[in-house]
């Protein structure tokens, strides 16, 4: 099941942005462009959830499974380096929370300052490299698109998709003050409300459930959540 969720969020993630691309008109005006934007968004926060399922080993019993479908995933999401993003997710966990934790940003609690931290640690040359050949090959294949196009629809949505991941997945749960009963996890969590927690980030509010158990997917979070 693991491996079928996985690639329908990929294939969910594809077949919209090819429908946007060339079907929804690129205008200041077309309010349905703004709805596919959003969407895109949501879609591009999946593709990340699903590498993140990956460096648990939550896609398949196997880990070659686990380390294609997370390349994958990450790679459409920005060009990211899948082992790289496995390591350092592992001393998030690890330290969580702390100058150890390299999701953490111990000088400031200010979301925008932290969110750049944040990106700026994971930002690589080899990252922009990759980002800047498929954006030309995008404009080579279809130069009719023009560079606006690609870049509201295609860039766009990732960079809002990390703010929702950011937030959901790093900030609010482990932003300062720690109290007690964030547990050694020093995370927060959701009230209980599956709906909102699947719109808000696939479940990821209930994030001190899923600090307590790594191995449980992000589609079976839900069923932990007992308040």
């Amino acid at each position: 099941m693991g491996i079928i969720i996985a690639i329908g969020v990929i294939l969910c993630w594809a077949s919209h942005l090819a429908y946007m691309l060339f079907f929804v008109e690129f205008s200041a005006t077309n309010l349905w462009m703004y709805l596919h934007i959003i969407i895109q968004a949501y879609l591009y926060t999946g593709l990340f959830i699903t590498g993140h399922d990956a460096m648990h080993g939550n896609i398949s019993e196997k880990r070659w499974v686990n380390t294609i479908l997370g390349t994958l995933s990450v790679g459409l999401f920005a060009g990211m380096s899948y082992s790289r993003l496995r390591k350092n997710h592992g001393l998030h966990h690890k330290h969580v929370a702390s100058e150890g934790d390299p999701d953490f940003y111990v000088r400031s609690q200010n979301y925008w300052k932290w969110w750049a931290v944040f990106m700026w640690r994971y930002l690589t040359i080899t990252q922009i490299v990759i980002m800047a050949v498929l954006f030309n090959v995008f404009l080579w294949a279809f130069p009719a698109w023009g560079e606006a196009k690609i870049l509201v629809y295609w860039a766009l949505p990732a960079i809002l998709g990390t703010l929702q991941l950011f937030y959901v997945g790093v900030y609010w749960p482990h932003r300062e003050p720690h109290t007690s009963d964030m547990g050694i996890h020093k995370a927060r969590t959701q009230k209980k409300n599956h709906l909102w927690a699947m719109i808000s980030c696939y479940f990821f509010g209930y994030h001190y459930e899923h600090h307590e158990d790594q191995h449980i997917p992000w589609w079976q979070l839900y069923k932990t959540k007992e308040s």
